[in-house]
């Protein structure tokens, strides 16, 4: 690779003469392309993917920087996050619960709202952490449950 593939907000470009970056401090930059001034300032940053988040003359866009490593791991298949298969759903302290998001049957994604757990006044929203089939719920709405008991299983 000649020229660094940039992907701005998922559209390939590469990095060009036209273009130059000056930092301010770790946060605030100010871009120059074709002679016109931009400025602009890191969001966030995400160093495992190689993306940075920013905002220029209030605009947000999503910044990634590709290698020659990207695409060889992209040729492997080795790209793709591991999603784990889900199994039950333990509770992680003693609480009651105040509603079940789910039903027996239901097909998760990662992030899917299982059901809402009361602990010491707070109510705690438990999310999967992966994907799977609902099997069974083995407890109802207002009960007591202790840390580490079984609350549902998936297939």
């Amino acid at each position: 690779m000649a020229n660094p593939i940039w992907t701005i907000d998922e559209q390939d470009s590469n990095g060009g003469n036209n273009k130059q970056v000056v930092w301010d401090d770790h946060r605030f930059f100010t871009l120059t392309h074709n002679g016109q001034k931009f400025h602009g300032e890191v969001v966030s940053e995400n160093i495992e993917s190689n993306s940075l988040t920013v905002k220029i003359n209030h605009r947000v866009l999503e910044v990634k920087k590709r290698h020659e490593l990207d695409d060889l791991i992209a040729s492997m298949g080795m790209d793709k996050p591991k999603i784990q298969q889900l199994r039950e759903l333990v509770a992680p302290m003693p609480g009651r619960i105040v509603s079940i998001a789910v039903e027996v049957g239901q097909i998760l994604e990662v992030g899917s709202e299982l059901l809402s757990l009361e602990a010491m006044k707070m109510e705690n929203v438990l999310k999967a952490e992966g994907v799977g089939v609902v099997k069974s719920i083995l407890v109802k709405t207002d009960k007591v449950v202790e840390k580490g008991m079984v609350l549902i299983e998936f297939e």
